[in-house]
């Protein structure tokens, strides 16, 4: 009953208390988290291999079927990926 309550009298007199439904919505925080969560994959990646080993991996994508071709735009560099991976600087092997 933490989302609340309704009574309802039934046709003999009897009060019912019926706990009211929980309603769902689309989850934007799940949605939230696995968008930081990749973003956060691709920074590693780029920090971890250098911007032109990555940018020679996404090379070879792009000459790939149309599953791959699709996986390179997605994982392609963009500015906050650049700006992130700058700030943590090269990952220790």
């Amino acid at each position: 009953m933490t989302h609340g309550y309704a009574t309802k009298v039934g046709r003999d007199g009897l009060i019912t208390v019926v706990p009211k439904r929980r309603r769902r919505g689309f989850p934007f925080k799940l949605l939230m988290m696995f968008a930081l969560g990749f973003l956060g994959l691709k920074v590693f990646m780029v920090a971890s291999v250098g911007p032109v080993t990555y940018n020679e991996r996404l090379a070879k994508l792009e000459s790939g079927t149309a599953i791959e071709r699709a996986g390179a735009k997605v994982l392609s560099i963009d500015p906050v990926t650049e700006k992130l991976s700058a700030m943590t600087g090269p990952v220790l092997r």
